[in-house]
C-alpha cells in the first residue's frame, strides 16, 4: 500500500485532516496503527486547549420507553456544529448508553460504543475532528412503579434530537389513549410553562430567596408604609409560587383553567403526575 493510500485510510478511520494524517504515516514509518495513536495523542492536546472554551449551544436527547426514559444534554459551541451529522449520530448513540446506565455520567463516560471505542475516547476524537469544545451536560433518567412516561421535544434538530425536551411520569394503571393524550398536552405545557416544582411547597428554598430579594429591593425606594409594603411583598411571593407550581398553573391550552381542574375533570380516581423534567439548551 502506497503512502497516499495509508494516508487515506487513515482520514477514513480518524476523520483527521491530510495534513495531519500525512505526518502521522510519516511519522509511523507508515504503520497504520502508529499513526492512528500519534494522531490520539494529538488530538488529546487539540481537545485539551478547546476545553477552556465554552460551550453553550449543543442539543437534547431522549431515548427509552414510556416504563423508563432518559433525557441528555450534549453541549457545543456553536449551533452549526449541533446540526453536524457526526455530531447528532454520536449523540444519537450516546443517548441510547444513557438509558441503560440510568443517567450515571461516569459509568456513560467509562462505557464502550458501537467503534469498541469509550465514550471519553470518542468525545476526544470528535473534538479533534470537529474543532469545537464538545461536553455533556444534565442528564436524567425517569422510572417509576406503575407510571407511564411521556415527552415532547421543542425544535426539533434529528429524529430523537432537540433544542428543548420534557419528559413526565403519571402514575396510574390506566393506560389508555386518554392518559396518552393528556401526557402528550402536560409535556407540551411544561415545555412552554416552564414550571420549577409540582407544588409551590416544592419549589427551591434559595430560589424564593432570591426572589424575596428582588421584591424587597424592588419595593423598598416605593415609599409606601412598611405594613402595606409587607401586604405587596407577601401578594407578590404568592403570585410567584401560583405561577411557577405545575399545579396551579393557569393551563396553555385553555388557560381559564389550572392544571389541577384538568387533571380532576378527566375522572382517573389513581391518576397523579408523579415527575417531570424539563431541559432547554442555553439555560
Amino acid at each position: 500500500m502506497s503512502d497516499i493510500e495509508k494516508v487515506k485510510k487513515l482520514r477514513e478511520a480518524t476523520g483527521a485532516g491530510f495534513k495531519d494524517c500525512n505526518l502521522a504515516i510519516k511519522e509511523s514509518s507508515g504503520d497504520l496503527e502508529k499513526a492512528i495513536e500519534i494522531l490520539r495523542v494529538k488530538g488529546i492536546s487539540k481537545a485539551s486547549k478547546k476545553m477552556s472554551r465554552d460551550a453553550k449551544e449543543g442539543v437534547i436527547a431522549v431515548s427509552g420507553n414510556e416504563k423508563k426514559t432518559s433525557i441528555i444534554e450534549v453541549n457545543c459551541e456553536t449551533d452549526f456544529v449541533a446540526k453536524n451529522e457526526d455530531f447528532t449520530k454520536f449523540v444519537s448513540e450516546l443517548s441510547e448508553l444513557n438509558n441503560e446506565k440510568n443517567s450515571n455520567i461516569d459509568e456513560l463516560k467509562k462505557s464502550k460504543m458501537k467503534n469498541n471505542e469509550t465514550v471519553e475516547n470518542n468525545i476526544v476524537a470528535l473534538i479533534a475532528k470537529i474543532g469545537e469544545k464538545i461536553t455533556i451536560g444534565k442528564t436524567k433518567t425517569i422510572e417509576n412503579p406503575n407510571s407511564v412516561n411521556n415527552h415532547y421535544l421543542h425544535t426539533v434538530v434529528k429524529d430523537n434530537i432537540a433544542k428543548l425536551a420534557v419528559v413526565v411520569s403519571l402514575e396510574t394503571k390506566d393506560n389508555s389513549e386518554t392518559i396518552k393524550s393528556f401526557g402528550k398536552q402536560l409535556s407540551m405545557h411544561i415545555a412552554a410553562s416552564n414550571p420549577l416544582a409540582l407544588e409551590s411547597n416544592l419549589i427551591d428554598q434559595s430560589v424564593l430567596d432570591k426572589e424575596q430579594e428582588l421584591v424587597t429591593e424592588e419595593l423598598k425606594n416605593s415609599g409606601k408604609p412598611e405594613d402595606i409594603a409587607k401586604k405587596i411583598s407577601l401578594g407578590k411571593m404568592n403570585k410567584f409560587k401560583e405561577e411557577n407550581s405545575l399545579l396551579s398553573q393557569a393551563w396553555v391550552m385553555e388557560p381559564k383553567k389550572k392544571v389541577r381542574d384538568v387533571l380532576k375533570e378527566l375522572s382517573i380516581a389513581d391518576l397523579k403526575i408523579k415527575e417531570f423534567y424539563r431541559l432547554k439548551i442555553g439555560e
